[in-house]
């Protein structure tokens, strides 16, 4: 336990007062559950630090719980096996460059942060492009969902919320060797690689110096 000030408004100011309780940095698991929804289900808010790796047994055996299937659910795991597929199944199939991936990264947060609506054609054709890279993809979204037993929607309206939270995973950053990060916001086209008798490098082209 841990002592705390509450801050309670009283008239023109405030009242200050000393109590105890559980500093939520510390928490290893905690659910708060909301005394609502009992016909369809409570509703609760669900906290697992644990880095032991027992997070199914927590979520699945102990609480008996599962994800709110929502758009804030649907926007999330839509992201999460994208970024999966580019970072990982991507580069297996295809000859792509460390600033290729980037680049596909970059153009799928853009999306969300621009559509109020998640469509999984649209959304192929203007970040993939490439029909092969699509069927690439499908094919990786059934095995994702396969393996992880759930079912991500194919049109559902985006959550602000959960693009916000998921892109801070959307680091577009090439690190080369342990001397330079290259983070890339931006045009793929204003970046070049090349090789010769010193080396592989690239080369960056702007327009001015900020």
């Amino acid at each position: 336990r841990e002592s705390f000030l509450k801050i309670s408004p009283q008239e023109e100011g405030f009242e200050i007062e000393k109590d105890m309780g559980i500093g939520l940095s510390k928490i290893d698991k905690a659910a708060l559950i909301y005394n609502n929804d009992k016909e369809t289900g409570y509703v609760l808010s669900v906290v697992d630090n644990n880095k032991n790796g027992d997070m199914y047994y927590w979520f699945e055996d102990f609480l008996k719980v599962k994800q709110r299937d929502d758009e804030y659910f649907h926007t999330q795991e839509a992201l999460m096996v994208y970024k999966d597929y580019i970072t990982k199944q991507l580069p297996q199939e295809f000859e792509v460059s460390k600033a290729d991936q980037a680049d596909f990264l970059n153009k799928s947060i853009n999306f969300f942060k621009e559509k109020e609506e998640f469509k999984l054609d649209e959304f192929a054709n203007e970040v993939l492009g490439d029909e092969h890279v699509i069927e690439s993809f499908n094919n990786f979204k059934t095995d994702y969902e396969q393996d992880m037993q759930i079912n991500i929607a194919e049109e559902f309206p985006i959550s602000e919320a959960a693009v916000k939270k998921t892109q801070r995973h959307f680091k577009s950053i090439i690190k080369l060797d342990k001397n330079f990060h290259i983070y890339i916001h931006g045009d793929r086209q204003k970046i070049a690689t090349g090789e010769d008798e010193k080396g592989k490098y690239y080369m960056l082209y702007f327009d001015k110096e900020v």
